[in-house]
């Protein structure tokens, strides 16, 4: 996994503004995903991240790299918590949520809605996504915007521009290390 690969998918979450980032890595065998799990968590966990895989496929793994303590942080608010009461979740540390929402990933035939949940989108937007997939408001970005449009934009326009930042960094030769925030979380 290349650091280019992290900085194009992750930006927003090794700066710290962020919940979480998933994306799938191919052209891997699960020995060598494994391997590069470990070497890339040896640099996150010093800065508050981790790297875990949710689902291996043929020569390929979808992979979360997220902020513990950003996810409780989410997971816990009031309508966080019952969206994933309702979908079934049993409450717990944010290691026990993943390892549900993996199970949920590898046995449902789509990806579960709640996932934004976990990625750090506002509960409101999932909950309008799970009522009316195809629906939102028109804003292009990282998620379906269901609520606070102009809120939603901003951040959008955030995560574009530390997106930028990033790979600019990376381009003038800065190592990954460097780039990554070690942050507490923000309530």
């Amino acid at each position: 996994m290349s650091n280019d690969y992290l900085i194009m998918n992750c930006s927003p979450t090794l700066a710290g503004l962020k919940t979480g980032n998933m994306f799938v890595v191919k052209n891997i065998t699960k020995s060598n995903m494994r391997e590069d799990i470990r070497s890339l968590n040896k640099i996150l966990t010093s800065r508050g991240l981790r790297a875990v895989p949710l689902r291996y496929g043929t020569n390929s793994a979808l992979i979360y790299i997220y902020r513990p303590e950003y996810l409780m942080r989410d997971l816990k608010r009031p309508d966080a918590a019952s969206i994933l009461v309702e979908k079934g979740y049993i409450p717990g540390t944010a290691e026990s949520y993943i390892a549900q929402l993996a199970c949920r990933i590898c046995s449902e035939g789509e990806f579960p809605h709640e996932v934004g949940l976990f990625l750090g989108y506002p509960p409101s937007d999932v909950k309008g996504f799970m009522k009316d997939p195809k629906g939102g408001k028109p804003c292009v970005g990282y998620w379906r915007v269901y609520s606070n449009m102009d809120e939603a934009k901003k951040t959008f326009a955030r995560f574009r521009k530390c997106t930028e930042m990033y790979r600019k960094q990376i381009e003038k030769g800065c190592p990954l290390e460097r780039l990554i925030v070690r942050c507490a979380c923000p309530m």
